[in-house]
Order: structure tokens, then C-alpha cells, then sequence
């Protein structure tokens, strides 16, 4: 048992502390993976209609024998798409591909498109929003925020929101932490969800983490996730890999404080 089972948004609205990623889990094996996953108790489960696996990430919730009101399940407006009604069409299709009549969170993808990284999208982002904000009003979606916004993104949206944003999903592992952009989310009660809390696999075979997770009895996989807890952030892994999806949410365990000051000064390896 976690200490922290789940995070609370500010409007109430409970979120499991650990999710199940499926960022680059190919639709045709999304169905194993996530079935793996509910099987072996998480109910968080974290797409996206640019993943291009809804569909099946839908089919496996639908097929496991667990009420819908009893799994979170999180998808994201493609950073491609920004404006009111450009967002409720993608809304409808992520809707109908993963078959459910509400979303427990909505994201905005990123700030910018993908293919076009620090493009200027301010107003596009704010009326995404306000389509967002429309369908939370509707009971469409139980908690809207963003994803990949710095705070400069953010800023914005929140001198212009009738709701703040509730969570924000940024790439935060072992040497990214991003401390600026985490205390401003602090500071507006913006929960951080981090992604690739295992850099995507690049910090798996640092020494000084193979060191540290040798004294916690642990895998490596797991000392940075529980780091993630630590920095009061909820992390997101993935794997397509049963043994591997079962030691990633076993986390019972505490970073000492003093490891956890060693693991923040760790350099970043993807930069």
C-alpha cells in the first residue's frame, strides 16, 4: 500500500497516484497492455486521440469486468488542433473512439503543434479552453488542464479562465525536474503529472541509480517513479511488459531525504 493513493484537484475531483502510460504503445497492442494493466490493479489509465490507440485502450476498459465510475481515464486534444469548435470535434472523436459518454480528464496537448515546437498559439489555446470549460460546465469531463505548458503557456489561460487549469502533464524524471514550473503549478494548485518518469528508458543504466536502488532493495524502474512521488508529482509509466507493469506500481517504500537531495543533482542525460 502507497502512502499516497491518490491526488486531489482543486475541485474535489480524487485522481489515482500512479497512472498507466500509453504514449507510443501502438493501437494493436494497446488492448494486452492495458488489460495487463487493470489486471494488476491500476485504475488510471492515460491516452491521447494523437496516440492513435483510444480505440482499443476503450475496448479493453469496456471488456474487464470493472465499473466505468471505478477507472480515471485521462485523453488530450492534439497540440495540432487549437480553437472552440476545432475542440469539440476532437472531443466527439476521442468520445466515440474510446466509447464512453464522459472523460474523468481532458488535456490540451501541448502549447504548440508538434511539428511546429514554440509557435505562437496563444489565442487558439485560450479557446480551446473555453470549449473545454463548456464541456466541463456540460458534465462532459470531470477535470480539464494541460500538458506540456511552461509558464509562460500558462499564463494566459489563467488571466483569462473561468476555471484553472487542474493538472498539467510535463516530461519530469531523475535529472529534470523542472523546480520553477513545479512551484508555479504549487502556487495555483495545479497538480503536475510527470511523463516518462524513466526518461524513456535513458536513465535506467546510470551508475549512481543502479547504486541507490541496490540499497532500497528496488529496481532501478522504481526508484525513479517513487522519486517522482517524492517531488509530490504523478507519475505516468508505461511498459507493455507484465512484469514490468506490476514492479513499476509496487512503491511502497520511502526515499530518504537526503537521496532524494543526491537524485536532484543529477544532470539531465537527454539533454
Amino acid at each position: 500500500m502507497m502512502d499516497k493513493e491518490t491526488f486531489t484537484f482543486n475541485n474535489g475531483v480524487s485522481i489515482p497516484s500512479i497512472g498507466f502510460g500509453t504514449w507510443q504503445i501502438p493501437n494493436e497492442e494497446a488492448y494486452d497492455s492495458v488489460t495487463m494493466a487493470l489486471k494488476n490493479g491500476y485504475t488510471h489509465i492515460d491516452t491521447a486521440l494523437a496516440y492513435k490507440n483510444e480505440e482499443n485502450v476503450g475496448k479493453a476498459i469496456h471488456d474487464f469486468d470493472v465499473k466505468r465510475e471505478d477507472i480515471f481515464i485521462t485523453s488530450k486534444l492534439p497540440a495540432n488542433i487549437k480553437g472552440y469548435d476545432e475542440t469539440l470535434e476532437a472531443f466527439n472523436k476521442t468520445m466515440t473512439h474510446l466509447g464512453v459518454d464522459y472523460l474523468d480528464l481532458y488535456l490540451i496537448h501541448a502549447p504548440w503543434p508538434w511539428d511546429d515546437i514554440g509557435k505562437e498559439c496563444t489565442e487558439g489555446n485560450i479557446q480551446s479552453w473555453k470549449a473545454m470549460e463548456a464541456l466541463y460546465k456540460e458534465g462532459k469531463i470531470k477535470a480539464i488542464g494541460v500538458s506540456n505548458f511552461e509558464i509562460k503557456h500558462l499564463k494566459p489561460i489563467l488571466e483569462t479562465c473561468d476555471i484553472v487549469p487542474l493538472a498539467n502533464q510535463i516530461p519530469f524524471y531523475i535529472g529534470k525536474d523542472q523546480e520553477n514550473l513545479l512551484a508555479f503549478c504549487k502556487e495555483h494548485s495545479i497538480v503536475v503529472e510527470a511523463y516518462s518518469p524513466l526518461a524513456t528508458g535513458d536513465i535506467l543504466n546510470l551508475p549512481e541509480l543502479k547504486e541507490m536502488a541496490e540499497k532500497y532493495d528496488v529496481t532501478v524502474a522504481q526508484l525513479a517513479i517513487r522519486y517522482c512521488l517524492e517531488k509530490d508529482t504523478l507519475p505516468l509509466p508505461k511498459s507493455t511488459h507484465e512484469k514490468r507493469i506490476i514492479e513499476n506500481k509496487q512503491l511502497d517504500f520511502k526515499i530518504f531525504k537526503e537521496d532524494v537531495t543526491k537524485l536532484d543533482k543529477i544532470k539531465d542525460v537527454r539533454k
